[in-house]
């Protein structure tokens, strides 16, 4: 399928954390056309950082078919480790430039694997500055985090 008839897909992904670590979430808007999708998530025992890369992962995921996405996110980490670090490290069997392993391995392989399925354009987006899709999907990523924040409570409560 050529580059010019993939469907065009905006996403806006973000990730919380009650405490880091501690209970997450993530959230994420997705726009095709007309339609938009808003898809959350959640963790009992994670790092912010892996909300991130779980909302865009998750995002990716939901995407039926090859498409052309602009994919938005607040976090340095998620934009600058998809598009200059990640390459680097896999040629450095994902090893760090300390030498030290890659942290977060296991979601930033799968990321990979997600991306390459897709022609992304990734985007750096200021936080909680009054863009549409990022204030989306962070009130998602918080709707993830109170639900695991509530569930370690309705645990801890029995």
């Amino acid at each position: 399928m050529s580059v010019d008839t993939k469907p065009f897909v905006e996403i806006y992904t973000d990730g919380a954390c009650a405490t880091n670590p501690g209970p997450g979430g993530w959230g994420a808007l997705l726009i095709f056309n007309d339609k938009r999708k808003e898809i959350f998530g959640y963790q009992l025992a994670t790092t912010n950082n892996q909300m991130e890369l779980a909302a865009a992962i998750y995002a990716l995921q939901h995407l039926k078919k090859p498409c052309r996405v602009k994919l938005y996110t607040d976090s340095i980490y998620l934009q600058k480790g998809a598009t200059e670090w990640m390459q680097n490290w896999q040629k450095n069997n994902w090893r760090k430039s300390d030498n030290k392993p890659v942290t977060n391995l296991d979601l930033w392989q799968n990321l990979q694997h997600e991306m390459k399925k897709h022609d992304i354009i990734w985007c750096w987006v200021k936080g909680h500055a009054n863009n549409e899709g990022n204030n989306i999907a962070d009130r998602l990523a918080v709707v993830g985090k109170e639900t695991a924040k509530r569930m370690l409570t309705d645990v801890s409560n029995q």
